[in-house]
């Protein structure tokens, strides 16, 4: 784990981050609050890629929860059979659906807590949905964040959440609403967990990180 770094270091990497990519966006497809929600959680250990591919079906017969619920859950287990857990995030499907429609008359809450008592959907599901959808600054710490914070210094931790309270507390606010997806982004392509791409690194300059490859 490297030292925090200053936050003029912490500037410069995240202000060449939005020169580079003013309008990050995340790669989960989806159409509206609710296809997000169930992107997301069914991404959990599984790729955006897998996940696309199996939602862009499902998705195209159920938009809505109560048209999720009319599919039923053999129709969704058949729709993301594909991927990772399927079983278990079908039945979470269903389940945030009818809660979504019993308790919420269909519409996805715009709340942490609320999004979290929603089954398959945790901290970090709730904080991607708060950020992508309603635009509040949530940070969603996944495996790429939480190694680029701790192997640059950027927001080192020993959890999640101390990774994202490092964000909080340590890249300046004009970055906040799309902090989280200039990391995920060069944690997925660039700073890769074995074999960091350091010779395409636009912050390689900046970077503590002493094993970097050539």
């Amino acid at each position: 784990m490297a030292k925090q770094l200053d936050y003029h270091t912490i500037y410069k990497i995240f202000d060449r981050f939005r020169d580079s990519e003013p309008e990050p966006k995340g790669e989960l497809e989806h159409s509206n609050a609710y296809t997000l929600v169930v992107a997301v959680a069914l991404s959990a250990q599984a790729t955006d890629s897998g996940v696309n591919k199996a939602t862009r079906g499902l998705f195209a017969v159920a938009d809505t929860p109560e048209k999720m619920l009319a599919l039923g859950i053999e129709g969704v287990t058949e729709h993301v059979k594909t991927i990772g857990l399927f079983r278990q995030k079908a039945k979470n499907v269903i389940k945030l659906s009818q809660i979504l429609v019993d308790d919420y008359g269909g519409v996805v809450p715009s709340s942490r807590a609320a999004l979290e008592s929603l089954p398959g959907v945790g901290r970090k599901t709730a904080n991607v949905v708060l950020n992508m959808w309603f635009k509040q600054p949530t940070q969603a710490v996944d495996t790429h964040i939480f190694r680029f914070g701790n192997r640059t210094g950027v927001a080192p931790g020993k959890d999640v959440v101390a990774v994202e309270r490092a964000i909080e507390d340590h890249i300046p606010a004009e970055f906040q609403q799309h902090a989280h997806h200039w990391m995920i982004l060069h944690g997925r392509y660039i700073c890769k967990a074995r074999k960091p791409v350091c010779a395409n690194c636009i912050v390689e300059d900046l970077c503590p990180f002493e094993e970097k490859t050539t």
